[in-house]
């Protein structure tokens, strides 16, 4: 199994240019950036709005194996359940499927000299990791997500607790 493209530098880094990602693209939640810097930890605002990549087998959801869902961690959308989280041994959560149809947004990724497909947020745009061809039957993709890009609940983490 191909690995190698999980464990890629930092990518498409809209806010480090001071341009965010909700200024190139338009998602229904958005937020100024000194809005996110406040709303978010150092860490999450990194990868989430500068497009950054924790280090393979650090993040918290990595290994997590309880059943629940995996929300945006900048805005709360549901974006992942544990029925589609398997472990694909490159040290990010992975899913092979999304829990709804167009709760990410992907775009192309050329940087650091390889063609990768960089995921989103549909609600707020917010940088989630990239998704490969290379994941499980039926669906045969691996979506590898950083864990500081996600908030894990158990099944009863219903929608109503979505940010506002």
């Amino acid at each position: 199994m191909l690995v190698a493209g999980c464990n890629a530098a930092p990518t498409n880094r809209p806010a480090a240019t001071h341009v965010s990602t909700n200024s190139t693209m338009n998602f229904p939640f958005q937020l100024t950036e000194a809005e996110w810097r406040q709303r978010l930890t150092p860490e999450q605002y990194s990868i989430l709005r500068e497009a950054n990549t924790e280090r393979a087998f650090t993040g918290k959801y990595w290994n997590t194996k309880e059943p629940g869902v995996y929300r945006c961690a900048a805005c709360g959308a549901v974006l992942f359940t544990s029925k589609d989280k398997f472990d694909s041994g490159c040290g990010w959560p992975s899913f092979s499927d999304l829990a709804a149809k167009g709760t990410v947004v992907e775009r192309a990724d050329n940087s650091h000299g390889m063609r990768r497909t960089e995921v989103l947020c549909a609600h707020c745009g917010s940088h989630l990791g990239h998704v490969f061809d290379d994941g499980p039957a039926p669906t045969g993709l691996r979506y590898c997500i950083n864990s500081a890009a996600i908030d894990f609940g158990g099944e009863t983490n219903t929608p109503a607790n979505v940010k506002k």
